[in-house]
């Protein structure tokens, strides 16, 4: 079975997942942040593919993707990087990119190196439902990747509805409409949170977007199974010069 699915055997509620950008602050940083979430019992971690474009990243998100690129990052450095991972870390990997460099990396063989290297799933944002069953789910079928589609206060009930028939790990519930980025309350959000809940969806949902203290927390993992964080760790790693003590920060932070 693949880790995603897994996971959420074992554990229902309160999982915590940590997104970063490979490859930032700096180039050979990717595993020892991989290490050091791990380690402090993180669940499951989401590797940024930097893109030179990121159109649903706030700035925090941006300007890691254009430090990581300047770096040197790129998808066949990031394969490298990995490839003996499975030595060292047992919990879940996504990969999080945008369509045009997994493209330019050819598809498939994007998935043979994420089966090769022991990636579990991918979430790819602009790749449309309707291309991803037509072109690109038997390839991630065939390496047992699992897919993530995200959902916003926006989308309609038939398109949740598709996105959980089609998709067999979690769903990423976007908290908000608006790009990436930290918020202090999600007072205004529970309206969307309670209407989804009413669905009966099969797919658990981890959400994302916004989740940097233990107000926000407590919130999303009262009305999903869990958290993703993201522009609250990068702004951490941006602003330690140690790793692990970035992670402890993020977590001191979620108790705030």
């Amino acid at each position: 079975m693949n880790r995603i699915n897994q996971l959420f055997d074992r554990k229902r509620k309160n999982i915590l997942s940590v997104y970063f950008t490979a490859g930032y602050p700096k180039l050979e940083d990717t595993v020892p942040v991989l290490k050091a979430l791990q380690a402090r019992g993180i669940n499951l971690v989401e590797i940024g593919i930097p893109f030179s474009d990121p159109m649903a990243d706030g700035p925090v998100i941006q300007q890691s993707s254009h430090i990581a690129l300047q770096n040197g990052m790129s998808i066949r450095k990031l394969f490298s990087q990995l490839t003996d991972i499975r030595e060292k870390i047992h919990i879940p990997l996504v990969m999080m990119g945008y369509l045009n460099p997994v493209m330019q990396f050819g598809f498939e063989n994007f998935c043979r190196e994420c089966s090769r290297v022991g990636v579990d799933g991918m979430i790819i944002p602009d790749l449309p439902m309707s291309d991803y069953l037509l072109e690109y789910k038997p390839v991630a079928d065939k390496y047992n990747l699992k897919f993530i589609f995200l959902i916003t206060p926006e989308t309609s009930e038939d398109r949740i509805r598709e996105i959980d028939k089609y998709t067999n790990g979690f769903i990423y519930m976007v908290s908000s409409a608006a790009v990436t980025g930290t918020q202090q309350s999600f007072e205004s959000r529970v309206a969307y949170f309670n209407r989804i809940n009413t669905l009966g969806l099969k797919n658990p949902r981890l959400i994302g977007f916004g989740v940097s203290n233990k107000a926000t927390l407590e919130m999303v993992n009262q009305h999903a199974s869990g958290a993703i964080i993201g522009s609250a760790f990068i702004k951490t790693l941006g602003e330690h010069d140690q790793i692990d003590t970035a992670v402890d920060v993020l977590l001191d932070n979620l108790k705030k």
